[in-house]
This record gives C-alpha cells, sequence and structure tokens, in this order.
C-alpha cells in the first residue's frame, strides 16, 4: 500500500490548549484520527508524527522519500528553517504545506515560508481539514 507522511513541528502536541481561539479545540490525537480516516477513504497508509526537534523533522522527510506524499505543517520552522525547505526540496516526494490557521491574516513575520517554493500546494486557514484535503490532494496524484 502506498504511505503519506504526515509531519508536524514545534508546539502541535499541545493543540487543543494552546491558543485555541487561533488553533481550534481539537487535540493532535484528534487531527491523527482525521488524517487516518482520510488514509482510509482514499487507499494510503498514513504515518504520523511530530517533533519538537528540526534535525528529527528533516529525517522524516528523508525517511519518506518513496512515499506517495508527505503533509507537513512545519509549524514556527516555516518561517526560520532553509534546512526544512531543503529537505523537501531534495526528496522526490511532493509535499503539501498545511496552517491551522491563515497565516497571512497574523503578525507579519508569519507571512512569509521558506517552505512554499518547494511544495505542491499550500492550505492556509482550513483548521484540521486542511489535513484531509491535503492526504485527498496527494492520494490523487
Amino acid at each position: 500500500m502506498e504511505r503519506i507522511a504526515v509531519l508536524n513541528g514545534p508546539n502541535l502536541n499541545l493543540l487543543g490548549t494552546r491558543e485555541p481561539e487561533v488553533y481550534g479545540t481539537q487535540t493532535l490525537a484528534d487531527i491523527e484520527a482525521l488524517c487516518r480516516e482520510a488514509g482510509q477513504a482514499t487507499g494510503v497508509e498514513i504515518e504520523f508524527m511530530q517533533s519538537n526537534h528540526e534535525g528529527e523533522l528533516i529525517d522524516a522527510i528523508h525517511a519518506a522519500r518513496d512515499a506517495k506524499g508527505i503533509v507537513i505543517n512545519a509549524g514556527a520552522y516555516t518561517h526560520t528553517s532553509v534546512a526544512l525547505r531543503d529537505a523537501l526540496s531534495g526528496v522526490p516526494a511532493p509535499a503539501v504545506e498545511v496552517h491551522l490557521s491563515n497565516t497571512h491574516a497574523r503578525e507579519e513575520f508569519r507571512h512569509h515560508s521558506f517552505l512554499s517554493p518547494v511544495v505542491r500546494a499550500v492550505i492556509l486557514g482550513a483548521g484540521a481539514q486542511g489535513y484531509r484535503f491535503a492526504i485527498e490532494l496527494l492520494a490523487g496524484e
């Protein structure tokens, strides 16, 4: 079975309690369940992980090089990490960048993404459903 890696960056382990007015009340476990449901519906296996450490996310991208695709919510690393950008551009698996909130409606520093130029699509502001949309897009390719 083909697989899609769903990768989550720093502080996303705090979902449900961290700034619910911005990120919603769903937990990361809720999002994982939603992703697994989307995987079943589209016929792909979901590998789900979260790390607060940039190097672990880079290792996960490398490990997903042969996957059908990568869904990545890099959290704050989106706006700071050339290393994550280089990892995504260095593997053949297509990636979709997901953010729960509309980063363009937030602080100025969140308006720039180092990842956007090297991913297949960017989904902003759709909440947890953005993960489902990303899985459906990648599974359909």
